[in-house]
């Protein structure tokens, strides 16, 4: 205890001496120094990172002007950041700036050679460019880095498909890790089997893509118009009145078509008829010139004529040079037993295409109304050279050799 007395005693001395700590003090000036740098560097990567978020959501709210400024302003801090440029690189894409946009990626790549999304939006910005064997590298890069994320693979099949390499797409779908579990894949393979001509494939992937994401509308949509183009129009009609429920798809007028197209096939003609009078009263109806060719069909299954009527004037007045306008006139005249008429209407539109074995069926139909059956005759030979397999034609020729028959029988 004395001695400690005796050292405090000495303390006061030692410190106006400048002894004690002397030997610390330059250690503890650089120490501080170092602290500073450190913290310093702490405080611009927290700059920087929160430069980067703010950017993130000014682009996200599609306020691409404040995002690039952030995302400047966050690369200024620190410009060794790869998500930084890819950020920045995705903004210029937005603003129609590709070049620009693909020398961030690039930086992005030397900083950090597998950054997935660096690979993913260059392809994108290659895709936009036409560039589709350099955007199937990026896509097909990022898919080996990420196999379980399907966008990617699903990028670089819908690639293949821009190339005109189905098979070699629909290779890779099926042969990615994330198959199992990916609709997107599902719908992606319905897509291909669609482009190759095979509806009733495409229909079992849309299916399963559907059981993968029962509440996914996009693929609701892609499985029922598969349905209609392999003549299921049931479960079509099923599809439709689905999708026609959802806030995003009840006013789109081409859905509207296709149900009442398909109630038309399935005999619900007063239904057809209400969705094409809904599709031709509004303000998009006035030249909605398909709208008007189904009202006027759906008219004349009804024998509403005075609609009929209505519908061929307005079809010939949008789109004089097609031929559905004057085929509705030729059903009017028909129904109200004006062979003459019936046959100049029918002549106009063979006029507009005579290629369609179907006008030349109806020609003839409009000539044994004449009492012309051998020049009907002659049309239907036209109609199957058109098509020989032409069941109409075949039809009406049987009728006429029928008829014949029936005369010269004693």
């Amino acid at each position: 205890m004395e001695h400690l007395v005796r050292l405090r005693a000495f303390v006061p001395i030692l410190l106006a001496a400048g002894l004690v700590l002397a030997p610390g003090c330059g250690g503890q000036g650089r120490y501080t120094r170092q602290g500073s740098s450190l913290a310093k560097e702490r405080m611009n990567v927290m700059k920087s990172a929160t430069e980067w978020e703010m950017s993130r959501q000014a682009f996200l709210a599609g306020d691409l002007q404040k995002a690039l400024r952030k995302v400047d302003t966050s690369l200024e801090v620190n410009p060794n950041v790869a998500k930084s440029h890819v950020l920045k690189g995705r903004i210029l894409l937005e603003m129609g700036e590709i070049g620009l946009a693909q020398r961030s990626f690039e930086t992005a790549l030397a900083i950090e050679p597998n950054n997935v999304d660096a690979h993913y939006y260059n392809g994108l910005a290659f895709e936009r460019l036409t560039k589709f064997d350099e955007a199937l590298e990026h896509f097909r890069a990022a898919a080996a880095l990420d196999p379980y994320n399907d966008q990617y693979v699903i990028a670089a099949a819908e690639t293949l498909i821009d190339l005109e390499r189905s098979p070699e797409a629909a290779t890779e779908l099926r042969q990615s890790p994330a198959f199992d579990h990916s609709a997107g894949i599902r719908q992606t393979l319905g897509h291909v089997s669609q482009l190759q001509g095979r509806v009733s494939e495409a229909v079992a992937h849309f299916q399963s893509a559907r059981l993968l994401a029962p509440d996914d509308m996009d693929i609701l949509e892609d499985l029922t118009r598969a349905q209609y183009l392999s003549r299921n129009y049931p479960d079509t009609a099923y599809g439709l009145e689905r999708l026609l429920k959802h806030p995003d798809y009840a006013e789109r007028r081409d859905l509207l078509r296709m149900q009442a197209e398909c109630m038309l096939i399935l005999d619900r003609t007063a239904e057809a008829r209400q969705v094409y009078l809904k599709l031709t009263q509004d303000s998009a109806g006035a030249g909605d010139v398909d709208s008007w060719i189904g009202l006027g069909n759906v008219s004349f299954v009804v024998n509403d004529t005075n609609t009929l009527r209505r519908a061929a004037s307005r079809v010939v007045a949008i789109a004089p040079n097609r031929k559905e306008g004057y085929v509705l006139w030729t059903l009017l005249h028909r129904a109200q037993r004006n062979p003459a008429s019936a046959l100049r209407s029918i002549d106009d539109a063979i006029a507009r295409d005579s290629q369609d074995p179907t006008l030349q069926t109806m020609r003839a139909l409009v000539l044994l109304d004449l009492g012309q059956p051998d020049a009907a005759r002659v049309a239907l030979n036209t109609a199957l050279k058109l098509d020989p397999a032409n069941a109409p034609a075949h039809a009406v020729l049987a009728r006429i050799d029928r008829t014949i028959a029936e005369v010269q029988t004693p």
